[in-house]
């Protein structure tokens, strides 16, 4: 749920409420108890930047850096094809 901040136009007491989107905005202010409050507009606290970020957190174990280890197996795979090849034409 997010969280929105308010401000009290008539007292200027300043707060956040955790609220649903599907919730009406507060209107009163709990601490003067009029009808002043407005909405403001804030910055996130936090920010999703970078690439893969979901790839590599929380995982623990094997499941960590999963395209790693499947390039990797690639590789294997190619190079074993690869020296097949040079034994079938060597001989």
């Amino acid at each position: 749920m997010p969280i929105y901040e308010y401000k009290c136009s008539n007292c200027g007491h300043q707060f956040e409420k955790i609220q649903k989107f599907s919730d009406k905005p507060a209107k009163v202010c709990p601490k003067c108890s009029t009808d002043g409050l407005k909405k403001l507009i804030s910055s996130p606290s936090f920010r999703l930047k970078g690439s893969g970020w979901y790839e590599t957190d929380f995982k623990t174990g094997t499941k960590k850096n999963l395209a790693d280890s499947n390039d990797n197996k690639k590789s294997k795979i190619n190079s074993n094809k690869t020296a097949k090849k040079d034994n079938i034409t060597k001989n």
